[in-house]
């Protein structure tokens, strides 16, 4: 079955709403390398307008490259200095050169999410069909990558190619889809302001946290240190074979050896399922 391009474009933005981000190899200018521009590139990192103007009324060529064939155009890019690249393409520069990673500004400010450097690039003649980087991506795949949405509208808009393919074998919409799997599998755990306050324990009748902890490592270290007894001894509450874990306020029943209970008191009021039990001796 075929789908048209409109359909596929939906479907992209779909996948994008709900994916993750990633990180996208670009190489942006070190600060040792911001230390060490003249000319240009200088000008073209601190944003300054009049300075470009009159460094290329002076000679200077505007897509002089430094040690990683970046232009004054790329670092502008990079830092986000829209002023300076607007200045740099109405004296010249090439909008579509690429750096020494192949990479041109279209593509570094879908990386940066940067919509009104993509704007400015398209406006001077950027190419959203352009293969870059050295998996023969697209910009937009690379946005795709990263779920900027807006980004990934505006280069739909642009005519950029929907079903392109890299050298790993994605297209944009793979890649955001894969993108959100990732997400998925590997998002870090939820942060502790979501769970239950002291409050809300009180009410469920949950444990405090700290007598839990305590609750598994007394039951840990029994089950390590002590055997099996067939006959407990007088005082001493004794759980029926196989050992416990909470879920959600309650004992989930787990099969191994008998273990003692736990003598710590918090630790045993931490569970209402077998601190009432008495000796059976």
């Amino acid at each position: 079955m075929t789908r048209s391009p409109s359909c596929l474009a939906l479907i992209l933005l779909g996948a994008i709403q709900f994916g993750g981000t990633a990180s996208f190899a670009q190489r942006p200018p070190s600060e040792r390398e911001l230390r060490v521009y003249a000319g240009l590139h200088d000008a073209a990192a601190r944003g300054e307008v009049a300075e470009i103007q009159r460094l290329i009324r002076e000679g200077e060529k505007p897509n002089v490259q430094d040690a990683n064939s970046r232009t004054p155009l790329h670092v502008a890019a990079f830092l986000r200095q829209h002023g300076a690249a607007r200045a740099l393409l109405r004296l010249g520069a090439n909008v579509n050169a690429l750096d020494a990673e192949r990479y041109d500004i279209l593509t570094i400010a879908a990386v940066n999410d940067d919509l009104e450097m993509l704007d400015i690039a398209l406006e001077g003649g950027g190419n959203a069909r352009a293969i870059t980087s050295h998996y023969n991506d697209t910009a937009l795949i690379a946005a795709a990558h990263r779920g900027h949405v807006e980004i990934v509208r505006a280069l739909i808009a642009a005519k950029a190619p929907l079903n392109h393919v890299n050298d790993l074998g994605r297209t944009a919409l793979l890649e955001a889809t894969t993108t959100r799997q990732r997400s998925r599998h590997w998002s870090k755990p939820a942060p502790t302001s979501r769970c239950p306050t002291a409050t809300a324990r009180h009410r469920c009748n949950m444990p405090e946290p700290a007598a839990i902890r305590r609750l598994h490592g007394s039951w840990s270290r029994q089950e390590r240190i002590e055997p099996a007894r067939s006959a407990p001894r007088c005082g001493t509450a004794i759980l029926p074979r196989g050992s416990y874990e909470f879920h959600g306020g309650s004992l989930e029943r787990r099969s191994c050896a008998r273990m003692k209970a736990p003598a710590d008191p918090i630790a045993r009021r931490a569970s209402s399922s077998w601190a009432a039990q008495r000796c059976q001796a």
